[in-house]
């Protein structure tokens, strides 16, 4: 990946806050043409910079009124690319990391009640071949949700 420069991170640093704004009003932000604008984006996409775009829909309006966290231990790490192929399968999952510390894993899922969290815990999660231990935590409130900051440098 070619290094980034100050105005790949202000065209970054703008989209991170507002990733539906105009090309047009990005150019003008920076001083450069529009077609610079749109360059500078693909050129990012291409190289991975930026790995995505659209819309967040929030779980609740889908009937989603519980956010879990659950921390696997695994019977061993060399079974994660296994376990992930598994978790896979389950829609409710909208993230999975491989871990330091207390789990081999660490997951994110929506639920929409007790009832079906209990079913992703005991009746999916638990019989998975290698999860020797599971450990929930329910979110109460997402008090914070944003995009890593870019930082340019002073001119």
């Amino acid at each position: 990946m070619d290094r980034i420069d100050n105005l790949d991170k202000k065209i970054l640093s703008i989209l991170s806050q507002n990733a539906r704004i105009p090309f047009k009003d990005v150019a003008a932000e920076c001083g450069v043409s529009r077609a610079a604008i749109h360059q500078r984006v693909q050129h990012l996409v291409e190289n991975g910079v930026i790995t995505g775009s659209g819309f967040d829909i929030n779980p609740k309006s889908l009937g989603y009124s519980t956010c879990t966290y659950v921390g696997l231990n695994l019977e061993r790490g060399s079974l994660y690319k296994n376990v992930v192929e598994r978790l896979m399968s389950i829609p409710e999952i909208v993230e999975c990391h491989f871990t330091t510390g207390p789990y081999t894993m660490l997951i994110k899922l929506y639920a929409h009640d007790n009832e079906q969290l209990m079913d992703l815990l005991n009746g999916q999660l638990q019989s998975i071949p290698g999860v020797v231990s599971t450990e929930t935590l329910i979110s109460l409130e997402q008090s914070i949700k944003r995009e890593i900051p870019v930082k340019t440098e002073q001119k």
